[in-house]
């Protein structure tokens, strides 16, 4: 079990629901411990033989363990660990999924006495600590159960699969053999200029490290779009058509529509899938000079989602000759990237200045298509990718970024003149940061410590030590 994760019920037998909560036609209810066959045994009439050949489905008759009452037909499936989802003795019974017929299933195992019922996520943590998943692979699976879009499926297979934990353990390892280098550097202090040679040699896999979790990074903003959607804002003065513009994207009155200046006053989202890929779009208030406080938060909250948003919109009036994309705001402004929409052309023959440009009617919905066949494309360009998907949360990003300061702190010491010593404790702290997104930290690896503070030993340091000096010659 990995270090900092411990359980104080792994004796426990635990059951709960493993399907979709709802009508169904089947449901799964799943136990797992050390008396989940004991449980399903105590299920089955008296008189009746087991037998129940490990991963093989055998349909079996329940009844409850109490009054003998017959609950449900089940298919029961027998995985003995740790070749199993949690790495326990698990017991699948599919029964029929009437919301009823669950609970009196589930009722019956608790009769038993044998189990209690699980906790939110419990199964998870036990792979977890049982170490059939790491914590990515965990929040791989829970993204995969969340997944409403091919794009979110996708991306949550590849960190299920182990891509990002695999990439983050294959860093980690990389710090360890360079602080076993460190080290070595410090046993052997009266060798001349080895010790700098050793130092030296640990830092240039240090640098090219440095460079990959550099781009991991860069990719971060891209993969939770990907999570949690793309961002677009519509912005514009008031009566532009913004909302109307929003309910033609949708397909749906999803904003209200009024001739009344400032009718938008907070900031009105829909979601939407273009590319495969889940995205939100967000009608925003009017960018002028408020006339109220309400209108004025209104246009404060347009002005941070146009900050936020990965895609901008401005929507200009096609009917104002004096309109262009510069003079809608003065907080905020046209950037590389930003789209131009010229609506109501309906009423004017259109304005079209560039390729970037688009003329539309949000009226009558001409061009409308052409602009969602833009949209889908700058999505699908700016969110698809062939690369591993390595920072996914904000939690990864956080440890992350630690872990590179403490490697950019390490360059910075060495450059110095500091002492293997100093440039080795960054790098460890590196090795904890990136140890701690997957969940393996291990105190040995770390600090090549033997359990329970026994003095250092350095084996693993003298053989790297060996290593590198035929290496040097």
């Amino acid at each position: 079990m990995p270090s900092g994760h411990h359980s104080t019920d792994r004796g426990e037998t635990i059951v709960a629901l493993a399907s979709g909560a709802g009508r169904a036609g089947v449901a799964v209810v799943r136990l797992s411990g050390p008396a989940s066959l004991e449980t399903a045994q105590r299920l089955f009439h008296v008189k009746q033989s087991l037998a129940l050949t490990p991963r093989h489905a055998t349909l079996r008759p329940l009844y409850a363990p109490g009054n003998g009452a017959f609950v449900d037909e089940a298919l029961v499936i027998v995985m003995p660990g740790p070749n199993s989802f949690t790495g326990e003795d698990v017991v699948e019974l599919q029964i029929h999924g009437g919301a009823a017929n669950v609970e009196a299933m589930l009722t019956a195992c608790i009769e038993t006495g044998l189990c209690r019922v699980a906790g939110p996520g419990e199964f998870t943590r036990r792979a977890f600590e049982n170490g059939r998943l790491d914590l990515t692979q965990a929040e791989g699976l829970a993204d995969l159960i969340d997944a409403e879009t091919e794009g979110q499926r996708a991306q949550a297979l590849r960190l299920l699969q182990g891509e990002a934990g695999n990439r983050f353990e294959a860093w980690r390892e990389r710090l360890i053999e360079a602080m076993a280098a460190l080290e070595a550097a410090t046993v052997f202090p009266d060798e001349s200029d080895v010790p700098e040679q050793i130092a030296r040699r640990s830092l240039e896999p240090l640098e090219r490290l440095q460079t990959e979790i550099e781009a991991a990074l860069s990719d971060w903003e891209r993969n939770r779009s990907v999570r949690e959607g793309f961002r677009i804002a519509i912005l514009g003065k008031p009566n532009a058509g913004k909302s109307s513009l929003l309910n033609q994207l949708a397909g749906r009155e999803a904003a209200i529509v009024s001739p009344i200046a400032g009718t938008t006053r907070d900031v009105v989202e829909v979601r939407m899938v273009l590319g495969g890929f889940p995205v939100w779009v967000a009608d925003t208030a009017g960018l002028r000079e408020a006339v109220d406080q309400i209108e004025a938060e209104g246009v404060r909250r347009a002005l941070d989602r146009a900050q936020s948003a990965d895609l901008r919109i401005w929507l200009l009036d096609a009917t104002d000759e004096a309109e262009t994309p510069d003079k809608v705001s003065r907080e905020t402004s046209f950037a590389d990237g930003d789209l131009v929409v010229w609506n109501k052309t309906d009423l004017t023959a259109g304005r079209m200045t560039d390729d970037a440009t688009f003329a539309i009617s949000a009226e009558t919905g001409d061009g409308i298509p052409a602009l969602l066949s833009t949209l889908e494309q700058e999505v699908v360009r700016k969110l698809s990718s062939s690369e591993a998907p390595i920072v996914t949360r904000a939690r990864h990003q956080s440890l992350t970024t630690q872990a590179l300061d403490h490697l950019r702190s390490a360059r910075r010491a060495f450059q110095d003149g500091l002492g293997p010593e100093l440039v080795g404790e960054d790098v460890r702290m590196a090795a904890r940061a990136l140890g701690q997104v997957t969940g393996k930290v291990d105190v040995e690896d770390l600090l090549d410590r033997s359990r329970e503070g026994e003095p250092h030993t350095y084996s693993s340091a003298q053989e790297a030590f060996q290593s590198l000096l035929a290496d040097l010659a």
